[in-house]
């Protein structure tokens, strides 16, 4: 009842307002911050409206993600329909549900930054050391729910995010600005954009460090241990580690139909979250290194009729641990003084990628225009590195070695491998009678270690009137194994099997695009899908005590999405979603677990005068609901609020910000993996804010 009394007075307090057409209200910032959202590219590679583009899409502009008061990708990513943002609890690293589709390390969702995969093969997900993702250097996130491999390939099972960066003519100057907040956060940024003897020069440099949130655990995994074996050896009750250092540097060059495109990300001291054996550790940390590069060519004139693009493209990543799997005591009872300081093991990976992707659109057939494209992925993971102080024992307990030991030539969790893959796909989108288009495509792909697959889509498109358009889609999608999954060795709890297929997933969609009016769209999408042969770490038979990853079982999952975006008025814009979905385990035929059904998000921005906006949001989680065996409770429901002020000094550069996150301090949780070993929860920060100051020059 709170949580509705709160979400009424914020609606309230926004929509009772008196409203102000702003004099002076920059007419191109208005068509910059509404007009840019209504065209998106990641949908078939060409830029499209949106609400003719052959998949449910959402796109997110970098007005919008100032306007809302994000600092990290994960916040930007909360507000679309049908995308809620959990955590794991090992570094708390985010894990985007999507429809309902979720799992420990999330490797569901393919993630590019301007287009370009940033895919660890060792996990599958963004690697196990992410430490977020600043935004201010972000032009635009376009966002497909639903499946993306007749595109995109592997793992665009659940959705596919497109980061796109800021290009020299979009920055046009100089920026920077400075942010100091909570938990002892302290960042800033600096960006230029300009022309050099006809090099376009865009750069940006983003830095921050902060202390994180301490909300505190009241059991962690040691705590049971402490029962079973008679110890004492548990730091909980005692807070999450969430701190971090961050330094993000790109460099954007084009000049004709060139463009040269790197950036690295450096993550320091990442905290451990809950721990990475969900047993506190204050101590612990991870540090990465990912580093990406892509030089591509592009003409829309290569022939008549033809548009040529070609890209090759580095990625590496690197990331290294420092952890402390239990605490000192630990285990005492069973080997008295052997961990004086605690269970120790430090597993490291190191991976490159080399890509070569060409494709090209013909448009010399009437009514249509036809992509084909080729392309090849050689993925590296060329080092893995390991020390650690203990052995498993036949029980599957930790033993003490005597000391730190470097066992990546011995007994490692896991030893480099490489795969690569070889694709070619094409796609055609056809208006075949007025006002109807027809897209399908096809790709193929052949992977050295699990072979070969074909996914294809068929979409369907109906202007039906000039303000309503219909959309039926197919997808079918395909989850590479991870090499996680496939070649893990020597792990307690989860060992790879280099026999696995690919998870499968097959989807079904409508959409409607409506717009009564022309400050007011609406959107309303139905969905189902059947996943296969889902990857999962699946016991072994007693007197074993650890797990094989097996392809075991299905998922079936259905729902919807609606959302509206109205310009109530010149000054006054209303925004919201709400999505529903029920995913259903089809072995046990029980939820699939750990999902909210029900997800709602409203905004409301109001420039309530020349120089001064208001942003406030609400962002409701509904319960989610354990998978079949977990016995506990279903997570309660949350809804956090976060509002954000603006300044512009009139006639300079100069403008100031002050943002309150989780205004009502609401104690908001995410859920923990079964079985339970942080049996309450990960929490998620209470009431937190920050102020900043930029300016442009």
């Amino acid at each position: 009842m709170r949580s509705i009394v709160a979400l009424t007075f914020v609606v309230l307090l926004v929509a009772v307002t008196p409203r102000t057409d702003a004099q002076g209200l920059d007419e191109g910032d208005l068509s910059q911050a509404y007009g840019g959202a209504e065209f998106v590219s990641i949908a078939t590679g060409t830029r499209q409206p949106l609400s003719r583009a052959p998949a449910v899409a959402s796109v997110i502009t970098a007005r919008d993600i100032r306007d809302m008061g994000a600092t990290d990708l994960d916040q930007v990513l909360e507000t679309v329909p049908g995308v809620h943002v959990a955590v794991s609890g090992a570094g708390y690293n985010p894990i985007y549900v999507i429809r309902g589709i979720s799992s420990e390390f999330n490797p569901e969702v393919l993630v590019l930054v301007n287009g370009v995969p940033i895919t660890s093969l060792f996990l599958g997900n963004r690697s196990q050391v992410w430490g977020g993702m600043p935004v201010e250097d972000i032009s635009r996130i376009e966002v497909i729910r639903g499946p993306g491999s007749a595109l995109y390939g592997a793992d665009a099972f659940a959705g596919v995010i497109n980061i796109i960066t800021k290009t020299a003519d979009e920055i046009d100057g100089t920026k920077t600005g400075v942010r100091v907040g909570s938990f002892d956060t302290y960042g800033g940024w600096l960006l230029h954009g300009g022309e050099y003897r006809g090099v376009k020069v865009a750069f940006s440099l983003e830095t921050s460090t902060t202390d994180g949130f301490r909300k505190t655990v009241e059991q962690d995994a040691q705590t049971g241990l402490d029962r079973l074996f008679s110890t004492h050896a548990s730091l909980a009750p005692g807070p999450v580690n969430t701190g971090r250092k961050a330094l993000d540097v790109r460099l954007d060059l084009s000049r004709g139909h060139w463009r040269l495109r790197s950036g690295y990300q450096g993550r320091f001291d990442v905290g451990t979250g809950v721990g990475a054996a969900s047993a506190l550790d204050p101590t612990g940390s991870g540090i990465g290194h990912r580093f990406n590069a892509d030089l591509t060519y592009h003409t829309v004139n290569f022939r008549p009729d033809w548009d040529l693009k070609g890209q090759v493209s580095y990625f590496d990543v690197a990331t290294k641990t420092n952890l402390v799997l239990f605490p000192p005591g630990a285990f005492n009872t069973l080997s008295p003084g052997g961990f004086p300081n605690g269970v120790i093991g430090n597993p490291d990976v190191f991976e490159r990628d080399f890509r070569l992707d060409l494709s090209a659109f013909y448009t010399g057939l009437r009514d249509h225009r036809i992509r084909i494209g080729s392309g090849g992925l050689y993925g590296d993971m060329y080092q893995t590195r390991e020390t650690k102080n203990y052995f498993l024992g036949l029980s599957g307990i930790p033993a003490p070695l005597g000391g730190l030991v470097d066992v990546s030539n011995t007994a490692p969790f896991i030893r480099p491998h490489h795969r690569t893959d070889t694709y070619v796909f094409i796609q055609d989108e056809w208006s075949f009678v007025r006002d109807w288009y027809l897209t399908a495509g096809v790709r193929y792909d052949n992977y050295s270690d699990f072979g070969s697959t074909t996914n294809p889509r068929l979409a369907l498109v109906w202007q039906a009137r000039y303000n309503l358009t219909t959309k039926l889609l197919f997808g079918r999608a395909f989850r590479a194994p991870s090499f996680a999954e496939q070649y893990n060795i020597n792990n307690p709890v989860a060992l790879g099997n280099p026999n696995l297929k690919p998870e499968t997933i097959n989807s079904f969609e409508l959409a409607f695009d409506y717009r009564p009016t022309p400050a007011l769209r609406t959107g309303l999408n139905l969905f189902r899908y059947k996943m296969n042969d889902i990857i999962r770490f699946v016991a072994d038979p007693a007197p074993a005590t650890s797990a094989t990853a097996q392809n075991s079982g299905s998922q079936t999952g259905y729902g919807l999405e609606a959302e509206f975006t109205w310009d109530a008025t010149r000054s006054f814009q209303l925004r919201g979603n709400y999505a529903f979905q029920r995913s259903t385990d089809d072995r046990t035929h029980t939820t699939a677990g750990n999902a909210p059904q029900s997800q709602a998000y409203l905004r409301g921005d109001w420039k309530f005068a020349p120089q001064w906006s208001l942003d406030t949001q609400a962002i409701w989680i509904g319960v989610r609901r354990r998978v079949a065996g977990d016995n506990r409770p279903p997570v309660g429901a949350y809804l956090l609020v976060d509002t954000t002020a603006r300044y512009r000094v009139g006639g300079t550069g100069l403008q100031f910000a002050a943002s309150i996150h989780n205004l009502f301090d609401r104690q908001a949780k995410e859920p923990s993996p079964a079985p339970g070993l942080i049996p309450n929860d990960f929490p998620l920060p209470g009431r937190n804010f920050y102020v900043e100051a930029r300016y442009d020059f």
